[in-house]
């Protein structure tokens, strides 16, 4: 069979060769659908329904990331959503609640987010204790990576959208506190006194100056 240019005989055959494949990333990302609700708008028309896609992506090390997006139907909200989710990832960090034993298994250290009224706090917790919260951060911490994790929220919480949103800002804050471990090294300069207490402390003659004064002129 004679196929079509770059097929088996036609012009862009180069003699049977396998052709090299392009190198494509691969990434492992899970991806769960927290929630689909229904919105509604007010028009001439009537109501407009639409639909309300809430997506977490992460790939339980180390990333996460969180995607909203509305639209007409179910299927192009979720795919937006996801596209979304992608785009927003943000880096996890992770440390431990005592002794640095093993791997990082929790938060670094106490972090809030916030969104409306609903307020989320993630504090570190001893090895073994598992992710205490709700099922929405519970989710978000999974695919984070995080393995324990003390969690406190306040506000409505019956709001998905603004609970998961709190919880996504929490995570994101983990790289902005600046623990003792990530500071820089110190480098203590020498005031200019004791970089020049040698030349100071020499003896140094006192330069007398000299002056001429006018005659004074005598008045009659």
């Amino acid at each position: 069979w004679r196929g079509g240019p770059g097929g088996p005989g036609g012009p862009g055959d180069r003699g049977g060769k396998a052709k090299d494949k392009e190198w494509m990333p691969v990434t492992k990302l899970g991806r769960f659908v927290l929630k689909i609700m229904p919105v509604q708008k007010q028009t001439h028309a009537g109501q407009r329904t639409r639909f309300k896609a809430f997506v977490a992506i992460g790939d339980y090390n180390d990333h996460v990331g969180l995607g909203v997006k509305c639209s007409k139907e179910v299927a192009t909200a979720t795919r937006g959503a996801i596209i979304l989710a992608k785009l927003s990832i943000v880096p996890v960090r992770r440390g431990y609640w005592w002794n640095k034993i093993s791997k990082p298994h929790t938060v670094p250290c106490k972090v809030t987010g916030r969104c409306g009224s609903v307020l989320v706090h993630l504090m570190p917790a001893p090895r073994g204790t598992g992710i205490v919260s709700a099922p929405v951060p519970k989710k978000l911490l999974m695919m984070a990576g995080i393995d324990d994790c003390y969690t406190s929220a306040q506000g409505c919480t019956a709001t998905l959208g603004n609970f998961s949103k709190a919880t996504f800002d929490a995570i994101s804050k983990t790289y902005s506190y600046l623990t003792p471990d990530l500071w820089k090294e110190t480098v203590f300069t020498k005031s200019p006194y004791q970089e020049f207490t040698d030349h100071l402390a020499k003896t140094h003659t006192r330069v007398s100056v000299q002056q001429t004064q006018a005659p004074a002129v005598a008045t009659t």
